[in-house]
C-alpha cells in the first residue's frame, strides 16, 4: 500500500481554519493521578499531575514549582512510553501552538513547539509556501518531530535537523537557551532525537520551501535493481520532491516506486489541502478487511494496480503533505492495534537486509500491511543519529493483538529484525516499542554515552525522564 494520496484513494476504492491565538489564562492542571498513553494505547503511565502550558514562561514556572521527575508530550504518536514517566509532572505541549515570527519573503517561520504541521500548513499555504521536511502525515507536533528527529519522503533532505535554523530550550534549572549550529552547538545536535531528555523545546525556527504542483510517477522495479534505480532515476533527478517504494506481503520482493515530481500539468485535484475532520470509516473498514479476511492481499494488489497504474494524479505539494493520521486508525483498539517499526540500512546492504527481513516476517506470520522504503543522506553531526552513513529506511506497518502473549511474540521477532539490521551495519528507530535489549541499544547507538554525559551536565538530577531513557540510559 503506497504513501500519500495513493494510500487514501486506494482504501476509498476498497470499501481551513487558521490556528487560534494564544489564550491569556494560565496553564491548566489536570486532576492528580492522570494516566498518559500514546496512540497505540499499549503504554499507560500514571503521572502525578499534568500541565498544559501556553508559553515559555509557564513552562519555566511549572519546572520551578515541581522538584520531581518531568515528562514531555506532544501529539503522542510515539509508541513505547517516550512521552511519560511514572509519578512525573507531565507537560502537554499541545496548547503552545502560536506563531512567534513569520518572514514569507525569506521563507522562515518561528513557532511554538506544540503547533502541528497541519496548523503550520494552514498558515503558510496562502503564501504559496510549504514545509521543507516533515512526516508523511500532518498531525505531529513540531516539538515532537524535533524530539524524534523525524524524516519524511523528501528526496535528499534527510532528517528534520537539516531544515531547522534554531530552537529554544528550557533546561532543568528553568534557564532559557537559544540553540543553533554555532550557539550551544553540542545541545543543538543532541536535542534532535533526544526524546525530551535534555529539556523542554518551546520554540522552533524552520526553513520553508515553495509550494509546487506534483505529478505521481509509478514504476515497478526488480528488487535487485532498486538501489541503482533510485540512484539513477530518483536521487539524481532534481524534479523529484517526494519518493518511497512499497514492499507488500507475503514475499516483500517487488518494490513499487512512487515518486512525486514537479510539473506544470493541470491539476487533477484542485483543493490545496486535504480538508480537516473527514470521515475515514471506509479507510478503517478497508484496512480491517485487508488484515483480517482471506484474500486481503490479493484484493489490495488488484485495486492498487488499477489506481496507481491507470489513474493520473497532479496535486499541490501541500495537499500531498496534509494527510491525516486518522485515516490509519483502526475502527477500535479494543482487541488490536496498528504499530510501526523502522530500520535504517546502509545502501550497500539493501538486498541483504530485505531478504533477512522478509524471512523473519514470513517465519513469524507477522500481520504486516506493508513496508515503505525511504532514503536519507548521511547525518554525522546529530549525537543520536540514525543515519551515520547514507541509508535506506524501511518503515514496517503491522497489526498486533492487545494481549501480553501477542506483545511477547512481537518482542521476539522484533529482536530478530533488530539483529538483522545490526548485522547489516544499520540501526533501528527509537520512537517505537521498547523491545530492543539493552545490549542491542548499545550496539545501535554507541553515541548514547555522549548523550548521557551531556544529560548529566544539563540535568544532573535526571529530572527529564520517560520510559525510553529509564530503560536504556540508566543501565549504562
Amino acid at each position: 500500500m503506497s504513501d500519500g494520496l495513493s494510500r487514501r484513494r486506494f482504501v476509498e476504492a476498497l470499501a481551513v481554519s487558521m490556528v487560534s491565538p494564544l489564550a491569556s489564562r494560565s496553564a491548566e492542571t489536570a486532576a492528580p493521578g492522570t494516566v498518559i498513553n500514546d496512540v497505540s494505547r499499549l503504554n499507560p503511565v500514571r503521572v502525578s499531575e499534568e500541565k498544559q502550558p501556553r508559553s515559555t514562561d509557564e513552562v519555566r514556572t511549572a519546572l520551578r514549582s515541581w522538584s520531581g521527575p518531568v515528562s514531555v508530550g506532544g501529539g503522542r504518536f510515539s509508541m513505547g512510553g517516550q512521552i511519560a514517566a511514572p509519578a512525573s509532572m507531565h507537560l502537554d505541549m499541545r496548547h503552545m501552538h502560536g506563531v512567534i515570527a513569520f518572514d514569507a519573503s525569506n521563507r522562515t517561520i518561528r513557532v511554538q513547539a506544540g503547533m502541528t504541521w497541519r496548523d503550520l500548513q494552514d498558515i503558510v499555504d496562502p503564501y504559496h509556501l510549504s514545509i521543507t521536511t516533515m512526516q508523511s502525515y500532518s498531525n505531529f507536533t513540531v516539538g515532537g518531530s524535533v524530539s524524534v528527529n523525524c524524516h519524511g519522503r523528501y528526496v535528499g533532505h534527510g532528517p528534520l535537523i537539516n531544515s531547522v535554523r534554531s530552537l529554544q530550550l528550557v533546561t532543568a534549572k528553568s534557564e532559557v537557551l537559544e540553540l543553533t549550529r554555532s550557539q550551544h552547538a553540542d545541545l543543538f545536535h543532541a536535542v534532535f532525537g533526544g526524546y525530551g531528555g535534555l529539556g523542554v523545546v518551546t520554540e522552533v525556527e524552520l526553513e520553508l520551501e515553495a509550494n509546487s504542483r506534483l505529478e505521481r510517477i509509478v514504476h515497478d522495479v526488480r528488487l535487485e535493481a532498486y538501489p541503482a534505480f533510485f540512484a539513477e532515476r530518483t536521487r539524481s533527478d532534481p524534479r523529484v520532491i517526494l519518493h518511497n517504494a512499497d514492499l507488500t506481503p507475503p514475499d516483500f520482493n517487488a518494490p513499487r516506486s512512487i515518486s512525486w515530481v514537479t510539473t506544470e500539468k493541470p491539476l487533477t485535484e484542485r483543493r490545496r489541502l486535504i480538508p480537516r475532520d473527514l470521515d475515514y470509516a471506509l479507510e478503517k473498514n478497508a484496512i480491517w478487511a485487508i488484515t483480517e479476511l482471506p484474500g486481503g492481499n490479493r484484493l489490495r494488489e488488484k485495486l492498487a494496480d488499477r489506481l496507481l497504474l491507470e489513474t493520473r494524479a497532479v496535486v499541490w505539494r501541500n495537499y500531498e503533505a496534509s494527510l491525516d493520521a486518522a485515516s490509519l486508525e483502526p475502527r477500535t483498539r479494543a482487541m488490536s492495534t496498528y504499530l510501526l517499526q523502522e530500520y535504517f540500512i546502509p545502501v550497500g546492504r539493501f538486498l541483504s537486509f530485505v531478504r533477512d527481513m522478509a524471512r523473519i516476517l514470513k517465519l513469524h506470520n507477522v500481520n504486516a500491511l506493508n513496508v515503505s522504503i525511504r532514503h536519507s543522506p548521511p547525518d554525522p553531526k546529530t549525537v543520536l543519529t540514525w543515519a551515520p552513513t547514507e541509508v535506506f529506511a524501511f518503515v514496517l506497518y503491522y497489526k498486533q493483538r492487545n494481549t501480553e502473549r501477542a506483545s511477547a511474540a512481537t518482542r521476539a521477532w522484533t529482536r530478530e529484525l533488530i539483529e538483522a539490521a545490526l548485522h547489516n551495519g544499520g540501526r533501528y528507530y527509537l520512537p517505537y516499542r521498547l523491545d530492543a535489549t539493552n545490549e542491542q541499544f548499545d550496539r545501535a547507538y554507541p553515541e548514547a554515552r555522549i548523550f548521557s554525559a551531556l544529560k548529566a551536565r544539563m540535568d544532573p538530577e535526571s529530572r527529564f525522564r520517560n520510559l525510553l531513557w529509564d530503560k536504556y540510559l540508566r543501565h549504562a
